[in-house]
């Protein structure tokens, strides 16, 4: 990869502290936003705590606790906190690769929607992901649309590039279902809870259960290096719109009502009352799906190899012929002791090491401009460049 760069190793020299340890155990940094000072600490092996201080003319102020949004990471044996434009950086000492890149969200749009409901202070934790994810695809249409077969087309054909979110429900598991399989199984009063906490892009309540898509199901696919389906409903299209996620909407139309009828009637599975139930739903929902502004692509179901054709075209796959290889999001392995600085966006991590001739100066560039995401979700968008070696190792040894 070369040398460093001579103005990075110059704005090393006024490298950020990693936080000093307290007589008690717990490691702490502060961080100044504003008139507000942030102190984030934690022992070994328990939750980061977060406390906000107001800060006077003079510098001092009471230390308030905040309330903490999202997925709390485990402490370790040290952090180093990097301020960025609307949140903060965390980067754990001694952590494992997947685990060592947190956000702590202090003025990001989720957290000031949270504080206009909750009317408080609040502050929320985000995992950091090296590299960026294909964007989730929406798919909805009424009943009998075929929208399912579609879907099941391409899962056939691209079985390692798709992936469903599991949704989760209040209700009983019925018969042979799995939790975790085909439902994540939860008392109603810890998914208000969650709703409530921004963490569901959709929801609804059947029969006086609740069903919902939740950011988490979706980010778990992922992390395992695949785009996610979900097959949802319109409101349901509605409610992912309205959320931060950022996914591609498709909406799959009959060719006319009435081979919408007949494609129903030939199921034989219903009857007539819910039938004329499904075609009076099916004709509200093809309107909002013309004319919402909620769907990027609409598609008519005539004949369905050719819909399926253009389907594959919308994502790109009209002329793939070997399906492209998905692999999880990459992982930076930091060094076990370091120094961080910032330049611009650029988050430059240091390491000396001793050899045997003379001391080396080893380097991690971690590039933060192209962020996407965040809580309730994943923060993607990272990228790292490697300057030297470290004996610890990384997975990688350059831009990717």
């Amino acid at each position: 990869m070369g040398e460093a760069p001579t103005f990075i190793l110059q704005e090393l020299q006024n490298g950020i502290g990693n936080g000093f340890e307290l007589k008690s155990g717990t490691f702490e940094t502060d961080t100044i936003v504003g008139d507000k000072k942030y102190i984030i600490g934690g022992t070994n092996g328990e939750t980061f705590s977060v406390k906000d201080q107001i800060l006077d003319n003079n510098g001092l102020g009471a230390c308030v606790d905040l309330i903490e949004l999202g997925t709390k990471p485990i402490s370790c044996n040290g952090h180093s906190a990097v301020l960025l434009k609307d949140r903060i950086l965390i980067l754990k000492e001694t952590a494992k690769p997947d685990d060592c890149i947190w956000f702590l969200e202090v003025d990001t749009p989720y957290v000031r929607q949270q504080k206009k409901i909750l009317g408080t202070d609040v502050v929320a934790w985000s995992k950091g992901v090296i590299g960026n994810s294909e964007k989730p695809v929406v798919i909805s249409g009424p009943s009998g649309v075929g929208k399912g077969t579609l879907i099941s087309m391409l899962m056939k054909e691209f079985p390692s590039m798709f992936g469903f979110s599991v949704s989760h429900t209040t209700r009983a598991a019925r018969g042979m279902e799995k939790d975790g399989v085909h439902y994540h199984f939860t008392e109603k009063n810890v998914m208000e809870k969650e709703i409530k906490d921004g963490k569901f892009l959709e929801f609804a309540s059947v029969h006086g259960n609740l069903y919902g898509t939740s950011v988490e199901a979706v980010e778990l696919v992922s992390d395992a290096g695949k785009r996610c389906i979900l097959d949802i409903d319109v409101q349901g299209a509605r409610s992912v719109r309205a959320s931060s996620l950022e996914a591609m909407f498709i909406f799959i139309c009959p060719p006319s009502m009435e081979e919408l009828e007949k494609r129903l009637r030939d199921r034989g599975t219903e009857t007539e009352e819910q039938v004329l139930k499904r075609l009076r739903n099916a004709q509200a929902e093809i309107e909002q799906g013309r004319s919402s502004g909620i769907f990027d692509h609409i598609l008519y179901n005539d004949k369905l190899e050719e819909c399926y054709e253009n389907l594959k075209k919308l994502l790109g796959l009209d002329e793939c012929i070997t399906p492209p290889k998905s692999s999880p999001p990459k992982e930076i392995n930091l060094p076990r002791d370091h120094s961080v600085s910032k330049i611009d966006d650029k988050i430059i991590i240091s390491s000396i090491s001793s050899g045997l001739e003379k001391e080396s100066k080893n380097l991690i560039m971690l590039d933060v401009s192209s962020l996407k995401g965040g809580a309730p979700g994943r923060t993607r968008g990272l990228d790292f460049q490697v300057i030297g070696s470290f004996s610890d190792g990384f997975n990688g040894n350059g831009p990717f």
